[in-house]
């Protein structure tokens, strides 16, 4: 047992591609939480993190023959895909919405306005930046997801993302900029009194 979890993500992947089930098996238990944890996080809602989890794992099967390993990991195309799945998401989210708003509204609805009222304040901070995370352009959420919330180095992610180190620095700047601009324009339209600022460190 001890000499499996030694085995490398690129050895594993190498089988893989191979077609060996129990290698990508292996690869699905070593990596299933970090990728369920950051579909959640935009998310908010288990099961459909599970769902993105399910495509996310089903596209590295589909591509296993191009997928791109960094530093003996498969782990930042999964982050990666899990972004660009998450975006798929959300436009299916949309038309979903906009659907239900062309139907007339059920007859002595209850009035939620009190319910809304009444949310705890870190919910709205974490629903708004979510938000903003969600019109940032996909190059932007990678560089945030690769180096804010999985703490990889400029040149790690750009292995990943295929672009040299200071891109990733100056793009990661710009990223952090416009989302907490983002962010406080989503909160100003939320809470049109609040005065809550984000702010993200650049070093």
């Amino acid at each position: 047992m001890g000499e499996e979890l030694d085995v490398s993500d690129e050895v594993l992947w190498h089988q893989v591609v191979n077609g060996d089930g129990d290698a990508f098996g292996e690869l699905f238990d070593r990596h299933y939480d970090r990728v369920w944890r950051h579909a959640l996080k935009v998310l908010r809602i288990p099961h459909l993190a599970e769902d993105v989890v399910a495509v996310v794992f089903y596209e590295a099967w589909r591509r296993r023959a191009n997928i791109r390993i960094v530093n003996d990991s498969i782990l930042p195309w999964l982050l990666i895909t899990t972004n660009n799945t998450l975006r798929n998401h959300g436009r299916q989210q949309r038309r979903y919405r906009h659907f239900l708003n062309q139907l007339p509204p059920p007859e002595d609805s209850a009035d939620i306005a009190e319910d809304i009222a009444e949310a705890d304040e870190s919910q709205l901070k974490a629903s708004a930046l979510r938000e903003a995370f969600a019109q940032l352009r996909a190059p932007e959420r990678d560089v945030l997801t690769l180096c804010v919330v999985e703490g990889m180095g400029a040149k790690e992610a750009g292995a990943a993302l295929g672009i040299a180190d200071g891109t990733v620095k100056s793009r990661l700047h710009r990223a952090k900029s416009r989302l907490g601009t983002l962010y406080n324009q989503v909160m100003h339209e939320e809470e049109p009194n609040s005065q809550t600022t984000i702010g993200w460190r650049t070093s």
